[in-house]
């Protein structure tokens, strides 16, 4: 189905503003429903979604009352609504936590609120988020990932109560990824069971700050980019550039049928780091440098990277794969490219050693197959 019409409560929040984006690349309209928004407007997006993606909530309130105002109550007034609108035929997502399965004040509004939604014979979708950790994530307020990562990138003291203390953990890009499959999926019955994302990541609280000052240690060596050994490791780093970025500066995105490019971070000092997707099968590239210093590292998938030699056409060829995950300097005056080979999507970090500036690119266009 295309061009859906869906509502997203909480969405000037951490997921929501992820979702709201994503969505919005999609090329789906967004009824935006957040704290500031009024009565009337969230009946005018009841009467007209598709969908409901039900993110709003209450983690750190002024009063123990505000957990059920916020968790609870919001979410049957949510639910009466749509009944009373739209009967039974508006399907809804919501966000609850694996504290809803604890005895305190947060988890006992969220289950409350899970109930009700689970029993309205709506077609619902329940899921039980761990700590959710990505990119937006406010620090100092209900995210160790978040405070770390902003502390230990500003410098700042980190405390560490138990060094062994293990959080379970979900990726926000996962969780909406999880998400948009279900809203676009021809299903649109609902589950009776309490749902989770999928994968969840352990870490101790110790090896999670040991991993953040091992990457900005990395990036401001002349080494410039980790050695990530997993996933959890690149989605944790891609987090921990957000952090680091300096002020001021545009971050890009691209998307097309070859895959995507994100800049993750920018330095006047140390350059500009970004990730490359690639789709299996896809070749980017076709340039060569005069001056600028490049590191390709793919980190996830498997990658075939070509140089040669614009003065000799001396040719070089490496694949970073599984068996061999090494970063892969690029050459001055060789014109490169790099071609996922395998199997699924290729994620490759790329470590630049001047921010793009397309009066002063550098980049010349040729092939490196002649």
């Amino acid at each position: 189905m295309n061009n859906m019409k869906i509502l997203v409560t909480g969405a000037n929040g951490f997921i929501g503003k992820h979702t709201c984006l994503k969505l919005e690349r999609l090329g789906h309209i967004v009824f935006k429903y957040d704290v500031n928004s009024t009565e009337n407007e969230l009946k005018q997006y009841v009467a007209q979604a598709d969908f409901v993606i039900h993110l709003a909530g209450i983690n750190r309130p002024m009063s123990v009352e505000e957990f059920y105002e916020g968790n609870t109550n919001f979410t049957k007034k949510l639910v009466d609504l749509v009944k009373e609108l739209r009967g039974n035929e508006l399907p809804i997502i919501m966000s609850s936590s694996i504290q809803a399965e604890l005895d305190n004040d947060y988890g006992k509004s969220k289950k409350m609120g899970e109930d009700y939604l689970l029993n309205s014979g709506l077609p619902v979708y329940v899921y039980r988020l761990a700590n959710v950790f990505g990119k937006w994530c406010r620090p100092n307020y209900n995210s160790a990932a978040a405070t770390f990562c902003y502390n230990i990138a500003h410098n700042l003291e980190v405390t560490i109560r138990d060094r062994e203390y293990v959080v379970h953990y979900n990726y926000v890009e996962d969780i909406v990824d999880e998400f948009i499959k279900v809203v676009l999926s021809e299903d649109k019955f609902g589950s009776n069971d309490v749902l989770y994302v999928n994968p969840t990541y352990d870490c101790s609280l110790g090896k999670l700050a040991d991993l953040l000052y091992y990457f900005k240690g990395e990036i401001e060596s002349e080494r410039h980019l980790p050695l990530i050994k997993d996933e959890f490791e690149f989605k944790l780093f891609k987090t921990f550039c957000d952090y680091l970025s300096d002020d001021g500066y545009t971050f890009n995105y691209a998307e097309d049928n070859r895959g995507s490019f994100e800049e993750l971070y920018k330095s006047k000092k140390w350059g500009q780091i970004s990730d490359n997707m690639a789709y299996p099968g896809i070749c980017k590239g076709g340039h060569y440098h005069t001056y600028k210093k490049e590191i390709f590292y793919t980190v996830i998938g498997e990658s075939e990277i070509k140089q040669r030699n614009i003065e000799n056409n001396d040719l070089i060829v490496d694949v970073i794969n599984e068996k061999h995950r090494v970063p892969v300097w690029i050459l001055t005056k060789y014109t490169h490219q790099i071609t996922n080979i395998g199997k699924v999507n290729s994620h490759t970090i790329m470590w630049i050693s001047e921010i793009y500036n397309p009066e002063t690119h550098d980049t010349y266009r040729e092939e490196v197959e002649k």
